[in-house]
């Protein structure tokens, strides 16, 4: 076998006086698409932080590649939650893109021999060569998140790292966000490590699910780990698991949201129990 493409052994994270969690043993292959679950603040933005060599854990080891982790390492894509640019934002969409290509020198991008062709292609893969020279402020969420990833995909990266990318997007650009991410894990063998409240939108692309909850966390499939039983342990309350029309509803998980699909009443992902009929 390969070497894993992330490596996480011993990884602990303490916040004040509290433990978050410990012990977090993780290898992360090339091809593998694991999701992040847990509650807001169970410290799942703070593990990816970490492999981003940002912010150090409280024990434990990283290590890409067989690397330490480090700022800025080109072997990692980071793609943050969609978060609307400024209508003003004096940036064309290929210039954002452009950031992820040149994004090491200071001051807006300025094209170099076969970068442009670069960015091209990179607008291309993420469908957003048509409006590449649009001002990126009069775009559409969705099409903001599009440049997002095209500028994450710049190094040609061997993990790809998602920070909630889906949030704040309609349900159509959900779908067209995941699928691009999930064809550049299956074209390029890209690790992919993503974090997400609601499970729905990935759920058939998944291969292992990391669920982090009370202090404690659990690994496996989906199937091993959205279970009734399984998510009733890890948070120590009773939690129900019921599959409706190839969805997953969780009812009965503590503080946390409701998420709901944009242009659809039936709730998804995550539910508090007061969301309960």
């Amino acid at each position: 076998m390969s070497a894993a493409v992330l490596s996480i052994r011993g990884a602990a994270l303490h916040r004040d006086d509290r433990e978050l969690w410990s012990g977090l043993d993780l290898d992360v292959e090339e091809g593998e698409f694991i999701a992040v679950l847990g509650p807001s603040g169970s410290g799942k933005t703070t593990l990816l932080r970490s492999i981003l060599g940002l912010q150090p854990l409280s024990a434990g080891s990283v290590t890409v590649g067989g690397d330490p982790a480090r700022r800025g390492n080109p072997r990692i894509g980071y793609i943050p939650q969609q978060r609307p640019l400024p209508p003003d934002t004096s940036l064309r969409a290929r210039d954002v893109v452009a950031l992820g290509v040149n994004g090491a020198r200071f001051g807006l991008p300025l094209p170099r021999r076969g970068e442009r062709a670069r960015v091209d292609a990179l607008l291309a893969g993420v469908g957003a060569a048509h409006y590449g020279d649009r001002p990126v402020g009069l775009l559409s969420g969705g099409e903001q998140q599009r440049l997002r990833v095209g500028q994450a995909l710049a190094d040609d990266p061997a993990l790809l790292l998602c920070d909630e990318p889906l949030s704040n997007l309609d349900l159509a650009n959900q779908r067209a966000v995941t699928e691009i991410i999930d064809c550049r894990r299956r074209e390029h063998r890209t690790a992919v490590l993503f974090v997400t409240h609601d499970i729905n939108p990935i759920l058939d692309r998944v291969d292992r699910i990391l669920y982090i909850a009370g202090g404690r966390f659990v690994l496996g499939t989906p199937d091993e780990v959205l279970q009734s039983h399984v998510l009733t342990a890890l948070y120590g309350t009773p939690v129900f698991v019921f599959r409706a029309g190839g969805r997953l509803v969780v009812v009965g998980v503590p503080d946390a949201e409701t998420h709901h699909d944009h242009g659809d009443d039936s709730a998804t992902g995550v539910l508090p129990t007061s969301g309960a009929a």
